[in-house]
């Protein structure tokens, strides 16, 4: 329980957070937010833009750690996979919690409808519909073969590209990991600004005449 209070409190200070976790803690961190319903509010491009930041300052070895998280954002995708295979059409119907929200997987059905397969990989990069995602693909019951090969592209992709953004940053702009709110609040915008460009585009359109 004392944990679980020093985890929420370092979730607003994501460097402290990090130090604080490790390895170990920044593996759980990753498999429950791509594989656990509740892991939805924790923080995930940030987290890992962030982590390459303290990588580059050599407090952890970037490598050593793409490849844990690689593996754990793997495993969250299919434990996610298959909380969807065995729940089934059930979870929306599922009653609203306070770790719960029947809004989210909806959203994630809409992303998944509109962009099939390829929503595995996109949705690593989105926020909230990253957990979600997997979910409705076990739902709709996706092979799970062909899930695993487009899921592990996914989080190859995602893990290391927001890993490196932050290394690279950190190793060739001096300074910067003294504006690390600067960093993560951009971060923040760029991962919900499909989603903002999305419902424009949705708001914008024009209505469909009743036949």
């Amino acid at each position: 329980m004392d944990q679980l209070r020093e985890l929420f409190a370092n979730l607003s200070d994501l460097p402290a957070l990090i130090k604080w976790a490790g390895y170990a803690g920044l593996t759980a961190i990753v498999f429950a937010e791509t594989g656990l319903l509740i892991g939805f509010f924790l923080p995930g491009d940030s987290l890992l833009v962030t982590a390459g930041l303290v990588s580059a300052k050599g407090l952890l070895n970037v490598y050593w750690l793409g490849a844990i998280l690689n593996i754990a954002a793997a495993a969250g995708n299919s434990c996610g996979y298959f909380i969807g295979r065995a729940t089934g059409p059930r979870i929306f119907t599922r009653e609203d919690s306070l770790l719960f929200n029947k809004k989210h997987v909806y959203r994630a059905q809409e992303f998944y409808a509109r962009h099939g397969r390829a929503a595995i990989v996109l949705a690593q990069f989105m926020p909230i519909v990253r957990t979600f995602s997997p979910v409705v693909a076990g739902v709709g019951r996706m092979p799970y073969r062909q899930f695993l090969i487009i899921s592990v592209i996914g989080t190859i992709v995602w893990v290391w590209s927001m890993l490196f953004t932050g290394y690279f940053l950190g190793t060739y702009i001096p300074g910067i990991d003294q504006h690390v709110e600067i960093l993560v609040l951009t971060v923040i915008f760029v991962s919900i600004l499909p989603g903002i460009i999305s419902w424009w585009r949705q708001r914008n359109r024009p209505a469909t005449a009743p036949n």
